[in-house]
């Protein structure tokens, strides 16, 4: 089993930061690849970025590319999105995930936080 909690949302204006991190549980936390998916109101979930359990492989959506970066540290069982350069179609719900195999499909992923509100004002 592995329970993550997401942190860091909250209201940033457009052109800022915000760090999310995810922290998680459970001793198998490092044999998982991470994800981080949102789901804008209204809108479906969607896929944000990925890296695999090494931490050697990173992909991201296009919409995000340059602007997000995730990173994990396995000391402290932590996957981190950094984001800049917000715009305000990038306010949604975000979530992470863990799943055996690094994927940009949400289907793929197995355990899932409770989501960190993200609001990105013009």
């Amino acid at each position: 089993q592995v329970q993550l909690v997401e942190s860091g949302g909250g209201l940033a204006q457009a052109g800022g930061s915000l760090r999310l991190s995810c922290a998680a549980s459970g001793r198998t936390f490092r044999s998982y690849a991470m994800g981080w998916f949102r789901q804008p109101p209204g809108k479906e979930r969607q896929f944000v970025a990925a890296i695999s359990w090494t931490g050697d492989r990173t992909y991201y959506a296009d919409y995000v590319k340059g602007r997000f970066t995730i990173s994990r540290d396995a000391a402290k069982n932590t996957v981190d999105l950094q984001m800049n350069s917000l715009k305000p179609e990038d306010t949604a719900v975000y979530y992470c995930a863990a799943g055996l195999t690094t994927s940009t499909r949400a289907n793929r992923y197995d355990y899932w936080g409770q989501g960190t509100q993200v609001t990105v004002s013009s």
